[in-house]
C-alpha cells in the first residue's frame, strides 16, 4: 500500500498477475486487427511486410495500386519507411495479409519455381527516363542478361548508358524488376542496390533454375 498525492485515498500497487498477462500471440493479431479495418476504412494508404530470402530481409512495400517498393536490409528499412512516408503517405502500416501473394511470389522465385513475378506494380517513385527503363526491365526473360549500352539503345537513347545505370541502381523494385540482369558491356556485373554478392546470387540462381 502506498499513499495516493492527490489525497484520495490509499492505493494497492500489488498488481494481481493475470493483470498484466499478454496472450502469446494476442498483440499480432490486434496489429492484424488494426491494420485490416484501416484498411477497410481506407485509412491505409502503404503495407508493408519483412520477408526472409537468401539474400537477407527484404521490405515488401504495396499501395492499393500494386506493389511500390522491394528495398533490401543494407538500404535501411526504417530509413525506406520514412522515404514512403515523405513521398507517398504517412499512412504506413504494417500489414503482411496485404502482402501475401507479393511474399508467396518472391518465396518462389527464391525456391527456383517461378521465373517471372505476376503482381501488380506501382512505378509512382520513378519518373520520366528512369521510368522508361524500369518499364523495359521486365521484359528482360529469366536466365538472361542485357548491358547498360543494350538497354540504353532498346528504350530509343543510344548515348544515355550511364543515365540506365542510374534507373538501375535507383530501381524501387529490385528483384521483382530485375535489374541485376543488366550488366557492363564487357560482362562484369557492374553496381547493384543489394550489393555485388546479392547481384552474383540472383544471377547464379537463375541461371540454375533456367
Amino acid at each position: 500500500m502506498t499513499s495516493n498525492a492527490t489525497g484520495i485515498g490509499p492505493v494497492d500497487l500489488a498488481l494481481s498477475p493475470e493483470l498484466i498477462t499478454i496472450e502469446p500471440g494476442a498483440l499480432n493479431r490486434l496489429h492484424a486487427a488494426l491494420a485490416e479495418r484501416a484498411s477497410h476504412e481506407g485509412l491505409l494508404d502503404v503495407a508493408y511486410r519483412v520477408v526472409e530470402t537468401p539474400v537477407g530481409k527484404l521490405l515488401l512495400a504495396a499501395t492499393e495500386r500494386g506493389l511500390v517498393r522491394v528495398a533490401y536490409e543494407r538500404e535501411g528499412h526504417e530509413a525506406v519507411l520514412e522515404k514512403l512516408a515523405e513521398r507517398l503517405s504517412p499512412r504506413i502500416l504494417e500489414s503482411p495479409g496485404r502482402l501475401g501473394e507479393a511474399a508467396r511470389q518472391v518465396e518462389e522465385y527464391f525456391a527456383g519455381r517461378r521465373t517471372g513475378f505476376d503482381l501488380p506494380l506501382d512505378l509512382s517513385l520513378s519518373n520520366g527516363f528512369r521510368r522508361t527503363v524500369i518499364q523495359h526491365l521486365t521484359a528482360i526473360g529469366f536466365g538472361h542478361t542485357e548491358s547498360y549500352a543494350e538497354v540504353a539503345r532498346a528504350v530509343g537513347n543510344p548515348r544515355a548508358v550511364r543515365a540506365v545505370g542510374t534507373a538501375c541502381a535507383t530501381n524501387p523494385l529490385p528483384v521483382v524488376v530485375p535489374c541485376h540482369r543488366v550488366l557492363r558491356s564487357d560482362g562484369s556485373l557492374g553496381g547493384y542496390v543489394g550489393g555485388i554478392e546479392a547481384k552474383t546470387s540472383l544471377l547464379r540462381l537463375e541461371a540454375v533454375a533456367a
